[in-house]
């Protein structure tokens, strides 16, 4: 059934295409009203018709989100226009792909103004107005690659990484101060998003996303839900789960996985056309919510709190010791 949302309103960053994209489109089903921040203006004005078609207000600003003080002023103006900030979604990022000593520092210092700081600058501004009125969530989207990196986007998940070291240490300082914001990370498995055709790429062949893929928006229903409920981290997918986890337990076995798999796996059969555009310092104009992996992409999607994640390891692990020490003790009484 749908929820309506008496006067809420959310800014997402990122919010003209993909998963951004989907989430706004999500937020606005629910009758919130929705800001997109975002580079592209073509794509920000048809993403802001498909809001306005569901019967929600929208705004747009044409914000590139490295700039700290731009996602500032447009976060000020969504308050002079609607009162407050209920939701901010950290969503805007930018990779390249290819193996780590062919990327220029340029390349790297941008992955991370976009990918890593526009995520501390949008939480920082929704923050400042959020303080003011001692409430609102903050969601900052995440990835199975915030924790276990993998092959040929060293700039990427060092970015995401960064992202959930920030993270970590905002939310310790909000229970410092008893603050009632809440601070909340989305971890993502691969989606179906145009970042394959439009990133930055330094290899021979086109970029993919590691199967299994899902569609922008089952991942927008499991990042609204995160929204109004704030667990510390949603993780969305089983690949997600199993990725997180895995790492965690067997690191060095992941390695070896990765360098093999997740190589491969990132490389598609066509090969990179020449003059091939990107989106790395300028948008690029390709007016589309998704990406061409329809065919494979899986329409729904599970997630699991970081928290019954852990909890369901820790009882399975106590399981298992019990069970050996029953075991054992029987062979002992033999």
């Amino acid at each position: 059934m749908k929820v309506i949302a008496a006067e809420k309103t959310v800014v997402v960053t990122g919010g003209s295409v993909g998963v951004g994209r989907a989430v706004a489109l999500e937020f606005a089903r629910n009758g919130w009203r929705v800001a997109l921040l975002a580079r592209g203006i073509k794509r920000l004005e048809a993403t802001a018709k498909e809001i306005r078609a569901l019967g929600a207000e929208a705004l747009i600003f044409s914000v590139d989100v490295a700039d700290a003080t731009a996602v500032e002023d447009a976060a000020a103006r969504v308050v002079r226009s609607w009162g407050h900030i209920d939701v901010w979604v950290n969503n805007a990022m930018v990779t390249v792909f290819g193996r780590a000593e062919t990327i220029e520092p340029a390349e790297f210092q941008r992955v991370t103004d976009v990918t890593y700081l526009g995520q501390v600058h949008g939480t920082l501004a929704a923050l400042r107005w959020m303080r003011e009125r001692n409430q609102g969530t903050i969601v900052c989207i995440g990835s199975a690659l915030t924790y276990r990196s993998i092959p040929l986007q060293s700039a990427y998940c060092g970015a995401k990484a960064a992202v959930r070291g920030f993270v970590d240490s905002l939310r310790c300082e909000l229970l410092h101060d008893k603050s009632p914001i809440k601070l909340t990370m989305v971890h993502l498995p691969a989606v179906n998003t145009p970042q394959f055709d439009w990133a930055r790429c330094k290899m021979d062949r086109q970029p993919r996303p590691v199967a299994p893929v899902y569609q922008p928006q089952a991942i927008a229903i499991q990042v609204y839900k995160a929204a109004l409920s704030a667990p510390r981290e949603l993780w969305v997918g089983q690949p997600t789960v199993k990725t997180i986890l895995g790492g965690m337990a067997l690191p060095s076995l992941t390695d070896r996985f990765a360098s093999s798999q997740a190589y491969e796996g990132q490389l598609d059969e066509s090969i990179v056309a020449q003059g091939r555009r990107d989106n790395l310092f300028e948008p690029a104009d390709i007016d589309t919510g998704v990406g061409r992996f329809g065919s494979e992409a899986r329409g729904s999607v599970h997630a699991l709190s970081s928290t019954s994640a852990r909890a369901a390891v820790v009882g399975a692990g106590l399981t298992a010791l019990g069970l050996g020490f029953v075991f054992s003790r029987r062979l002992r009484g033999r």
